[in-house]
């Protein structure tokens, strides 16, 4: 009788064993349930694969969510899934979405650090891009000490630090990440490019590369010409002539500028005025991109010491004070 009852159980686990197997295997292969009202699904720093399987359930994208977890554990796949914003679509079954989430294919966004623009105006841009989870107000307010202990760098000043691009990032990007991220961008870049600097510059560190980087930038709005204006600059310190460059005494004025430079600017003194001071600026004066420190640090070959704006963007590269003030005549004065 005994027995009998043992084989009866046995057989009556066995069962249940063989319905729950075919009932999980059903589960993995059957499409899950898509809104196409909104198909994006967000996870959260921090969740885990439970934390996950009951957003989903909740938002009656899964059933069953005892399979998923089983899923989750005998896939070994839970420690790999990636915070974000994805879209789901398709014919999505739990490992096809499972794999969706280790792979991080999350929805992008973006947001530009621009060429050329000073740190309060990058800054100010940041503040108000929609696309970063903002942590710190609006960080243009923020004096340059405390922005750079906020974002936990060591360096005095921001301006000329963050890498000038287009930087895209998943929904809950923080403004601290993204600053970071430009950040560390740079230092990457700036390392490069000195390592494959030209011979006898007359720069002493990455950092003074970057300095005249930030002149190249605010000198031209042509990328060709590059090159040659930071050959200029570099002839200039190479025979400690004054880089005498407008930019420089702009951005020593500071919100006080109006936008009209008048002689009795160029002969007040201020650490970064360029006509009255000899070699670089203390700081960088712009944010820049990989091309003009790649124009100071492999600049073009020239005799030219001087430069004058012709007006249409481009400039007229003299090599003689008397071919520079004719040039001057010409295009600045008009005579």
């Amino acid at each position: 009788m005994l027995r009998a009852i043992l084989i009866v159980v046995v057989l009556g686990v066995g069962a249940v064993s063989a319905y729950g197997w075919t009932d999980y295997q059903r589960y993995l292969d059957t499409p899950i349930t898509l809104d196409a009202s909104d198909p994006t699904f967000t996870i959260q720093g921090g969740w885990s694969a439970k934390r996950v399987s009951v957003e989903l359930e909740q938002r009656g994208i899964i059933d069953k969510r005892y399979w998923f977890d089983v899923y989750a554990r005998l896939s070994k796949k839970a420690g790999g899934i990636k915070t974000g914003e994805y879209v789901l679509n398709g014919e999505l079954t739990v490992p096809r979405l499972f794999d969706q989430f280790i792979e991080g294919q999350t929805v992008q966004y973006s947001h530009s650090i621009i060429e050329g623009s000073n740190w309060k105006e990058a800054m100010a841009r940041v503040a108000a891009s929609s696309d970063l989870t903002h942590t710190l107000g609006d960080l243009s307010q923020l004096s340059t000490s405390s922005l750079m202990e906020a974002l936990g760098f060591t360096e005095a000043h921001p301006e000329g630090l963050f890498f000038s691009d287009t930087f895209a990032f998943p929904k809950g990007t923080t403004d601290v990440q993204f600053l970071q991220r430009a950040k560390r961008t740079m230092d990457s870049v700036l390392a490069e490019e000195w390592e494959k600097r030209a011979d006898d510059l007359p720069l002493a560190s990455p950092y003074e590369a970057l300095i005249l980087a930030s002149i190249v930038e605010k000198e031209t709005a042509v990328p060709a010409e590059r090159p040659l204006i930071a050959g200029v600059f570099l002839s200039r310190l190479n025979k400690n002539m004054r880089l005498q460059t407008d930019p420089t005494v702009i951005y020593g004025i500071g919100d006080a500028f109006d936008g009209n430079i008048r002689r009795k600017d160029l002969r007040t003194d201020t650490p970064y005025n360029t006509y009255t001071r000899e070699g670089l600026p203390p700081t960088p004066i712009a944010m820049v991109g990989r091309e003009a420190i790649n124009a100071v640090l492999q600049p073009d070959s020239t005799t030219s010491l001087f430069f004058v704006a012709r007006g249409d963007g481009t400039h007229k590269f003299s090599e003689t004070y008397e071919e520079h003030k004719a040039a001057v005549q010409k295009y600045q004065l008009k005579r």
